[in-house]
Formats: structure tokens, sequence, C-alpha cells
């Protein structure tokens, strides 16, 4: 491979490889296996184009900005040796970058539309907002809670799988009471709190936490915030659909 020594440029030509299979993929299946011709050439190309461009500013954009920020504060906090105010930054963080979240606002209004259909809730538009809403946040805050617990994981020194085990054992659980209309919500719940701003934030918050504290190695112990992220949102969702 040719050697680049503009930054910029090396990482399109990084992005060209990253979405090279999938590429491939379809490139294969659309003609062989569908035998078809790929349609709208023109537009797929500059599709193509703007997709490429658009994750090479994203990958800049993490590396500048949201991984240094996550780091600095969380090293920050961590020297300042308070942990209520780490802990309140941790659940603030993952709150705030949940509900602002748009798959999230899009799987809770299509939530909210099922559950008029399935007369769970009232048809009205004010009922559909508010079930929306409330599922939304309910997301978010349980987000917040699963990087406040990832936090105190990393401080304390908890290994993961303490935390992890039980917890999926408990949405297991739930899935046997909670209402069928809101398993495969709670479950889908889980996906879209991975969103493009938490990830990166709350990994690089986990880093740098590992990082400043003494003891603590930044490979082992900071990363799985994403973990509890995915799985908490499971547990509040079908809790939400038992009360609501």
């Amino acid at each position: 491979m040719f050697h680049v020594k503009n930054k910029f440029l090396k990482q399109i030509i990084g992005s060209i490889l990253d979405l090279l299979p999938i590429f491939v993929v379809i490139f294969i299946f659309q003609l062989f296996v569908l035998k078809q011709p790929i349609p709208n050439v023109a537009d797929i190309a500059i599709g193509t184009i703007f997709v490429v461009l658009g994750l090479t500013l994203f990958i800049q954009g993490l590396e500048k900005s949201l991984f240094p920020i996550g780091e600095n504060m969380a090293y920050a906090f961590a020297k300042k040796g308070s942990v209520p105010w780490l802990l309140a930054f941790a659940f603030s963080l993952g709150f705030g970058t949940t509900a602002a979240e748009p798959a999230l606002i899009a799987v809770a209004n299509e939530a909210a539309r099922i559950a008029a259909d399935g007369g769970m809730i009232q048809a009205s538009e004010q009922a559909k907002i508010s079930y929306a809403t409330g599922l939304r946040f309910t997301v978010a805050a349980s987000v917040g809670f699963a990087i406040l617990l990832g936090v105190l994981r990393i401080i304390r020194g908890w290994p993961l799988h303490y935390l992890i085990i039980p917890g999926y054992i408990g949405v297991v659980i739930m899935t046997f009471f909670a209402p069928d209309a809101i398993i495969g919500i709670a479950y889908d719940s889980g996906g879209v709190t991975t969103s493009t701003i938490t990830v990166p934030l709350v990994t690089a918050l986990g880093v740098g936490l590992a990082s400043a504290i003494q003891g603590r190695n930044p490979l082992t112990d900071g990363f799985g915030l994403i973990a509890f992220a995915s799985l908490t949102p499971m547990i509040f969702v079908m809790a939400y659909g038992m009360v609501i």
C-alpha cells in the first residue's frame, strides 16, 4: 500500500476500505443472486461519495473533540476527588445524549402509534405523545443509570461480569412477565442507545477515568460501559410496559 502523508486523505482512503466490504456484498447479491442491474448508478455513486466524506469527518470529529472531551473531563473529576459530582456527571451524560438521540425518538413515536392501534393506550394524539415521551425518557434515564453504575464499577474495581450476568438474567426473567407488545420495543431500545454520540463520549469517559485512577488498566477497566447502556434500557422499558 502506498504511503499517504496527508492525514485527511489517509482517513478518506481508510473510510473507503472500511466501506468496501459492504459495497462488494451488495454488488454480488444484486448481480449474481437477484440477477438484477444496479438501479440509479449515478445516484448511488453520489451517495457513496457523501457517505465516505461523512464517515471521514465523523472520525476526525471523534479524534479532535469527543474523545478528548470525555477523557479530560473524567481525568479532571477523578483528580478533583469528588465521587458525587463524577456520578452526577456520568448520569447527566448518559441521560442527555440518549434523550437527544434521533433513532430513539423515531422508535418511541412508532411504538406509541402501535400501542394506540393495539388498544394499549388511547388513540388520541395527546395520549400517543405522552406515551412516546415517557418511553423516551425512560430509556434516557436507564442509560444515565447504566453509565453511573459503570463509573462506580471502575471506581470500586468490581469485575464486569458481576453486573452483566445478573442483568441479563433479569432481562430473561422480565421477558416472561412483560406485555408482549413491549418486549420487542424493549429489546430494540437496547440497540438505539448505542448512538454515534453516546458511544464515543461514554467510551472516552471510561478510558479517561481508568487512566486517572491508580491501579486501573484502561484496556480492562475502561471499557464495558456500553454493555450497561445496552442492557439497562431493556429492563427499564419492560418495567415501563408493566406499569403503563
